[in-house]
């Protein structure tokens, strides 16, 4: 009778080299997920609980900057009410814009492929970039859209300069560069099955009806992509802000992630930074948990039974 360990040392040999030579071929990636990743992530929740301005060597705090936070510092409830307003406000409103232009860009029309390139392009501008333009877009006295304003005879609002407005503005900002979002609503467009359009049509639905009842749930796990990604970026929204107001006027710009940004780089209170880092993470976390708990009640996919 044949010794089956014998048969199976020469197999495991095998996979324990081929295991070797995957971790080899993968060791960049390790080293570096290590290394700018992990260490940061360990590295800023061990800074949270203490007193570290990159200057000396940090000091054990414990709780003191999370209770800061939460009882000491009226920047920290302002910013989240902004970045709030943005998340409830700003995104519904781009994800509406660009499902809208994804829907008028699927129709079958002469020339559409240009029509998609244009309303694309703003979405690859770089942020700076496009911020900076709209400064000029937007400015009380030289802007092009006060300008045009003051031709229908309306007299257009200080964008930027205007508490009330600073935050409308940025979402028209925002509803400008939806292109990227739209491409991802044409692509689930273009896989809804026609047959469903020709049976809604047989039992006399009108547009509206098949855009309820057809488009709308076909396309509801798009939607849900969309509106999570859309939910993480705008807790972190920085850039556009940092070159255009700096936070101002009166605070009514400072996100979030624009407090933190202060905190750790100009008042170099870094481990208080850390700690607003983490709060932040967690109601990231919470709103993004919130959704997915809901789309079991709206998104549908297809060849699931309910």
């Amino acid at each position: 009778m044949p010794d089956q360990r014998s048969n199976q040392r020469p197999k495991r040999g095998g996979e324990r080299s081929q295991l070797a030579l995957g971790l080899a071929f993968a060791s960049p990636w390790i080293f570096g997920f290590l290394v700018f990743t992990a260490y940061p992530i360990v590295a800023s929740l061990y800074y949270s609980f203490t007193y570290f301005d990159t200057l000396s060597p940090p000091v054990w705090v414990g709780a003191q900057n999370y209770t800061r936070l939460l009882t000491e510092d009226p920047l920290f409830w302002q910013s989240l009410r902004n970045t709030l307003f943005m998340v409830v406000f700003g995104l519904p409103a781009s994800l509406v814009a660009g499902l809208a232009l994804a829907l008028l860009l699927n129709q079958k029309l002469r020339g559409m492929a240009i029509y998609r390139t244009i309303f694309y392009i703003p979405s690859i501008v770089p942020t700076v970039a496009s911020s900076v333009l709209w400064m000029w877009l937007l400015n009380p006295q030289i802007g092009l859209i006060n300008k045009m304003l003051a031709a229908a005879g309306v007299q257009g609002p200080g964008w930027l300069t205007d508490p009330a407005w600073s935050k409308p503005a940025l979402i028209l900002m925002g509803i400008w560069g939806v292109g990227s979002a739209m491409i991802i609503y044409l692509a689930g467009l273009q896989d809804v099955s026609q047959e469903l359009y020709e049976a809604a049509e047989i039992d006399g639905a009108g547009s509206a009806a098949k855009l309820f009842h057809v488009t709308l749930p076909m396309l509801s796990p798009v939607i849900f992509f969309n509106l999570v990604m859309g939910i993480i970026g705008t807790f972190q929204y920085f850039t556009q802000v940092f070159v255009m107001t700096h936070g101002g006027p009166e605070d009514s710009t400072l996100f979030y992630a624009l407090h933190l940004f202060n905190k750790a780089f100009v008042d170099l209170q870094f481990g208080y930074a850390s700690a607003m880092a983490w709060i932040l993470f967690a109601i990231t976390i919470a709103a993004t948990a919130l959704v997915f708990r809901s789309s079991a009640r709206w998104v549908y996919y297809p060849g699931e039974t309910r």
